[in-house]
């Protein structure tokens, strides 16, 4: 049922930029994200410091949406209101948050060494798909002593409960069809029951991934596994199968989250490459299924053909 009073001021909340919000890393969190994502042990480049081919997997920034500067265990709450609240957006539960949909864009490779970032939120939209709310916001990271714009980051967060507001529907989204031929390459997840315990540790700590009664409070049987989890490991597969598993090769990346994954689940990712939709690009439109239920959906990533160093 619709939260009775719900109503945001759009004329107030839309367009909001966030003060700017200071993130960091350090190459032991991208060790720790290529883990939490499943990267096979034989992959070093991603898994070991010392490599020659050592650098952090392209999908690793989205854990700067929720990690602050620190190391230690942080609030999920707090980290969803850093930058400040919103004008016009009424209180609404954080519990019911659920990630709808992600695309990662690359503007220039991330430090191989780690860094701080500026991390700036933009609300682009906030729209009434009455059984819920989605919010679209865009996040850029940028160099905190460089200011090298790294990463554009869009996320669509649905707000489960409060919809029925009588706000607008949102625009048309792309739609990313598999062709009507087999995959040209699958790849199976075999989850563990621990993936999600060990995923938060890239600094997403929201309680629906780690405690029962929160999981069960909101409709779900038990935990369950970040989006963003099965999302890192589809990249790492498409990049694996069509780029040589080579970072400076991956532009961007876009899915839908359909369903949630649970942990100790198989996932299965199936890929077709397609033209790009830029010269020197090429596009693998791709989905994620556990057996017959789709887990990510209209999916696309974008290749260069050819490595890219920074654009500086």
């Amino acid at each position: 049922m619709p939260v009775e009073g719900f109503k945001p001021d759009l004329s107030k909340a839309v367009g909001h930029v966030g003060e700017p919000d200071i993130v960091a890393c350090t190459r032991r969190d991208y060790l720790l994200y290529a883990l939490s994502i499943g990267i096979p042990e034989d992959e070093l480049r991603w898994l070991y410091e010392l490599d020659i081919d050592f650098g952090p997997f392209p999908t690793y920034p989205v854990s700067l949406l929720l990690k602050d500067a620190g190391w230690d265990v942080n609030s999920f709450i707090e980290r969803w209101q850093a930058g400040g609240s919103v004008p016009g957006m009424p209180w609404y539960d954080p519990n019911k948050i659920v990630h709808g949909e992600q695309t990662v864009e690359v503007i220039n490779p991330f430090p191989v060494e780690g860094g701080r970032f500026r991390s700036v939120k933009t609300l682009r939209g906030v729209y009434d798909k009455e059984s819920g709310m989605l919010l679209d916001s865009v996040i850029d990271l940028y160099g905190e002593k460089d200011n090298v714009h790294y990463y554009r980051l869009s996320l669509g967060m649905f707000v489960r409960d409060y919809g029925g507001w009588g706000g607008p529907k949102g625009p048309k989204q792309k739609s990313y069809t598999p062709p009507n031929r087999p995959a040209d390459a699958t790849d199976t997840f075999s989850t563990t029951r621990s993936q999600a315990l060990i995923f938060r540790l890239n600094g997403d700590f929201n309680p629906l991934h780690a405690d029962p009664n929160i999981a069960q409070a909101v409709g779900f049987p038990r935990p369950i596994l970040h989006g963003l989890c099965s999302y890192g490991k589809s990249a790492h597969s498409i990049l694996k199968n069509f780029g040589d598993n080579d970072r400076l090769r991956f532009k961007s990346i876009h899915a839908r989250f359909a369903k949630p994954v649970l942990p100790g689940e198989t996932v299965t990712i199936s890929m077709w490459k397609v033209p790009g939709p830029e010269p020197k690009t090429e596009g693998v439109i791709f989905s994620a299924k556990v057996g017959d239920r789709v887990v990510l959906s209209n999916g696309l990533a974008v290749l260069y053909k050819e490595p890219q160093e920074s654009k500086l």
